[in-house]
């Protein structure tokens, strides 16, 4: 069992940047595969970042270059640093654990999300 508390949105203007954490309980959080999702108001949920057990890293094409996802296994937290902002980003950013690459309905484990305002 795995619970998930993310943290660190907020409102931000465009070309700012945001870091969120997701803190993970339990003592297996260094076997779980993460992944950082988002979804906004009337939108389906959207794969934006995955880090594998070792460290491996992928993102969405449109995060590529912008966003970077870390982990660090002693504090059983991942990070997403967010640059170069757009207003197009704005949503709901939410924490999975346990799942297979950017495919959410293999993730077996979420947190509540954490918003992301980015104004114009």
């Amino acid at each position: 069992q795995v619970q998930l508390v993310e943290s660190g949105g907020g409102l931000v203007q465009a070309g700012g940047s945001l870091r969120l954490s997701c803190a993970a309980s339990g003592r297996t959080f260094s076997s779980y595969h993460m992944g950082w999702f988002r979804q906004a108001p009337g939108k389906e949920r959207e794969f934006v970042a995955g880090i594998s057990r070792n460290g491996d890293t992928y993102y969405a094409d449109s995060m590529k270059g912008r966003f970077t996802i870390s982990r660090d296994n002693a504090k059983n937290t991942v990070y997403l640093q967010m640059n170069s902002l757009k207003p197009e980003d704005t949503a709901v950013y939410l924490c999975a654990a346990g799942g297979l690459r950017g495919i959410a309905t293999t993730y077996g484990y979420w947190g509540q999300g954490t918003q992301v305002t980015v104004s114009s």
